[in-house]
């Protein structure tokens, strides 16, 4: 009995530690995730900034007469041969 009870202990001990790295796994992923997350929204919020120093008019836009005018803006034929010459 006493060797079994040693060897049920162990197996416990190793699952235990097993939950402990999957958690750091978990806690890492989470960390690198939530990183480019934060690099997209910091990225999102410098833009958004910039054009409103540009034209601080659109502040007092609502979000779809914003959206139009990007729209109308990047419809524009010299806005998309800028756009296609930066990707390039």
């Amino acid at each position: 009995m006493n060797e079994i009870e040693t060897k049920i202990k162990e197996a416990e001990r190793e699952l235990e530690q097993e939950n402990r790295r999957l958690a750091r796994l978990k806690n890492r992923k989470a960390y690198y995730e939530n990183g480019e997350r934060q690099k997209r929204a910091h990225r999102l919020i410098t833009r958004g900034a910039a054009i409103e120093s540009i034209a601080p008019s659109v502040k007092d836009m609502s979000e779809v007469e914003f959206y139009e005018l990007a729209e109308k803006i990047f419809a524009l034929p010299e806005v998309q041969n800028l756009i296609s010459r930066e990707m390039r």
